[in-house]
């Protein structure tokens, strides 16, 4: 039946689609299933534009020209995410109060100070040259969907509903104003290292993460670490936060987890096909709708799919039919902390240079749901926005960003670079890329295969960027290192390219991006597995982003083998059991159900006790695994000359005191023990409703990387899209975004993908219209609406 329907529904449309080129004809023609159509009218359209979801929830969005296709993509993202869309601008641009009341007003001041201020012409020109045009045909697609909806109330999603607000209309200037979604790199850790090296100088410093390359944090003249409270950035990260609810009671999530991703390209030498593959996951926070959303865009000269920021058009990782492209966190460090000394007799000047200079203080009104309008006062010194005044001290506190300058927000770049069809055009596009710094790994059907990073890298003659400086004209930026300084690689002889956030400057490379690199393991585990084969397969990739192998959990398992276990049984049991631990941190792994609480909840915060001040280690999310090897590795090196005593006792206590944590919460049989009774996956919507839990494996340092709360042992980011692409025979490709495609929790597409993202499965990344075609859905018609008007 569905089969005859399709062919007489192909007959009967083929004479209305000679006007469209041959992919949208094709497409056009294939999915019209009267049985599954309906249409609407979009104010703003110049033409008909055929939206087909297929069974996975992913849309395919066929157009006759860009302009359409891009309203299309703003029309469709806000009919599936409309309350994450609505959320994202509210908080973004500091409009949360609103429409929830007082409670949001300090927030919204906090978002409103980290706002791109600067000349709007500059910003729109800093990107590819139909940027502006694209970013204004998707905002008035959603606008197109936010007028529908609201004379449209019963079709609110339930979270307008529960809430009780309504959706607001858009600007094009928002999506690039708004710059607090991307990822930030250095703020957290300056002030981490400045209360550590307060008490404990360079050994403290040391202990908190290692530096790569090699380095000691260079202390500027003119700072005393001393002076850099603990809650120096607690404006900065209000402002950077997302939001949750309780009910309809509104209050702040914590610290955002910090990002990861691994990607890599397989040349035609190593794959069974003998065409390239690409493969990429990055590692983001597990929330329900999901951070990423997967979508297609077809019209004439563009046929791109793949994942992207729902609120931005386009996308940042995927393929457009001859050029594939993923991404992982390239750690550039782009803020810089800065100390301000206040006029003894008025503090609303710092000096600067040899004078005294007025900070800039802009007042706005912030509308407030259920009360009066309150004014906010926002004070900027030249370097951006100021933070923290200290008035017993007469100092300040403020923050100079690489991401606030024109063309900087977040993944916009990948607008322009989703369209090129080589590795050079590829590369010249991300020499551009300025915020957030990426890796990008590409693949195309040519063969080619390379890696280019993209960032707006400061440079700084008189400091190394670790520390906070004084802001008094002494360590000004000189500028920005130009992209085509930064390095390249395409075809390199190993047959493979691979990313996963180390430190992967080349050896002698003059440029210094930055020094807090993530640790290799996750890079080498994949080079391991790579390097191992020339007929590599796609479902041997998507196995790979699966890995749960943890070499350094094999690391210190090895080094445990010289500890004595002492006279206590609870010590010796724990060794016994991790003697056996095999490394794989699997969901059913004994081994790893007592390797990661002792590492995370008690070895960790034991060995940051012995360097660094108490109230500084709290705020550390989990000691550097690097550091603790080498210092189980060079005992005397860290503990002085008695250091293996040392080492051998802070082992045993901490043994001891995991071991009982995890008796008192699995039992008394180790044997029972299981890593995902403890470590668990939980998907949560703002309004707290969530989709799992799920039994978890993997570690920080897993090619399956997974980001805990200590203690809790709930994962807070992993890898929630994952995709394999076949490139040159596209519909071999697959994906996983877990939970769903959709943000509207009564869509059968809320959390449809998340029993395959928990099996380690994916679906398929359909592109062809005949695949596409055969696993449609439903078609939804967008029609220009009969006023016009737009």
């Amino acid at each position: 039946m569905r089969i005859l329907a399709l062919r007489r529904a192909v007959t009967a449309i083929m004479a209305t689609v000679v006007s469209l080129t041959p992919a949208v004809s094709e497409a056009a023609a294939a999915t019209q299933d009267t049985e599954d159509a309906s249409t609407r009218e979009v104010p703003g359209l110049r033409e008909p534009v055929r939206l087909v979801v297929d069974r996975w929830g992913v849309p395919h969005l066929y157009a006759r020209n860009t302009d359409d296709v891009f309203l299309a993509q703003g029309y469709n993202a806000a009919r599936d995410r409309l309350f994450q869309l609505d959320l994202w601008r509210r908080r973004g641009l500091g409009q949360l109060s609103s429409a929830f009341g007082p409670r949001y007003v300090e927030q919204d001041r906090a978002a409103r100070l980290f706002l791109y201020r600067g000349d709007i012409q500059r910003e729109w020109a800093a990107y590819g040259s139909g940027t502006r045009r694209s970013v204004t045909a998707f905002v008035r697609g959603i606008n197109a969907y936010v007028d529908w909806v609201n004379a449209h109330p019963e079709a609110l999603p339930p979270e307008f509903r529960k809430l009780g607000h309504r959706p607001d209309r858009w600007q094009p200037e928002d999506v690039v104003r708004i710059r607090s979604h991307g990822l930030a790199l250095n703020a957290y850790p300056e002030a981490l290292r400045a209360g550590a090296m307060c008490t404990g100088g360079q050994t403290a410093a040391r202990a908190l993460v290692r530096l790569e390359p090699a380095h000691e944090p260079k202390v500027p003249d003119g700072l005393d670490p001393c002076a850099v409270p603990a809650d120096v950035l607690s404006t900065y990260l209000l402002g950077i936060a997302p939001v949750t609810f309780d009910g309809v009671a509104v209050r702040s999530a914590p610290l955002p987890s910090p990002g990861g991703s691994n990607a890599w390209a397989l040349a035609p030498s190593r794959t069974a096909t003998g065409r390239p593959i690409l493969a990429g996951d990055p590692h983001r926070s597990t929330t329900a709708p999901a951070l990423r959303y997967v979508t297609h865009l077809s019209a004439p000269g563009l046929d791109v799919i793949g994942a992207g920021e729902p609120a931005l058009p386009g996308i940042s990782m995927g393929h457009n039919g001859r050029a594939a492209f993923g991404l992982t966190v390239f750690a550039a460090d782009q803020e810089d902390i800065q100390v301000y000394r206040l006029h003894p007799d008025d503090p609303g000047r710092y000096r600067y240079r040899d004078r005294w200079v007025r900070f800039t203080t802009v007042r706005e009104e912030v509308p407030v749901a259920g009360s009066t309008p309150r004014e906010v006062e926002l004070t900027f010194s030249r370097h951006g926005p100021v933070l923290k005044v200290d008035a017993a001290k007469n100092i300040a506190f403020g923050l100079r960003t690489a991401w606030s300058e024109p063309g900087t927000a977040p993944y916009l770049t990948g607008l322009d670079a989703m369209t090129a069809r080589s590795f050079p055009e590829f590369t010249a596009k991300i020499r551009r890329w300025a915020s957030p710094p990426e890796n990008l790994i590409y693949a195309d059907t040519t063969g080619d295969i390379g890696w280019v990073p993209g960032a707006l890298v400061p440079r700084r003659p008189r400091h190394d960027g670790l520390l906070p400086v004084p802001g008094d004209g002494r360590y000004e930026w000189n500028g920005f290192h130009n992209g085509a300084e930064l390095p390249k690689v395409s075809n390199p002889k190993s047959g493979f390219i691979a990313s996963a956030n180390e430190f992967n400057m080349p050896p002698g490379h003059p440029l210094r991006v930055g020094y807090e690199w993530e640790p290799a393991a996750r890079k080498e585990r994949i080079e391991d597995v790579l390097s191992a084969s020339t007929r590599h397969t796609t479902s041997e990739m998507a196995n790979l982003q699966r890995d749960q192998v943890d070499e350094y959990a094999r690391r210190v398992v090895a080094l445990l083998r010289d500890i004595p276990a002492g006279d206590d049984p609870d010590t010796a049991a724990a060794l016994k059991h991790l003697l056996g631990y095999d490394g794989t941190a699997s969901a059913d792994s004994a081994g790893a159900a007592l390797f990661e609480p002792w590492i995370s909840n008690h070895l960790g915060p034991a060995f940051l006790a012995k360097f660094v001040d108490p109230a500084v280690a709290a705020r550390v999310p989990r000691a550097d695994l690097r550091q603790i090897i080498d210092a189980f590795e060079r005992p005397d090196q860290w503990f002085g000359p008695n250091g293996a005593a040392v080492r051998d006792q802070l082992v045993q206590q901490t043994l001891r005191a995991a071991y009982a944590e995890v008796r008192g919460r699995l039992g008394a049989d180790p044997a029972a023990w299981r890593w995902g009774n403890l470590h668990h996956a939980l998907f949560s919507n703002p309004l707290g409703d969530t989709v799992g839990p799920f039994p978890r494996g993997g570690t920080v340092t897993t090619v399956d990387a997974s980001s805990y709360f200590r203690g809790a042992y709930r994962s807070t980011s992993g890898a929630a899209y994952r995709m394999v692409l076949d490139v040159g025979a596209w519909d071999n490709s697959t994906f996983v975004s877990a939970p769903g495609q959709s943000g509207d929790p009564t869509s059968p597409h809320y959390a449809d993908l998340a029993d395959a993202w928990k099996s380690g499965t994916q679906v398929p990344l359909l592109y062809s219209p005949a695949a596409v075609a055969r696993n449609t859905e439903s078609v939804i018609t967008l029609v220009p609406a009969a006023s016009g008007r737009g």
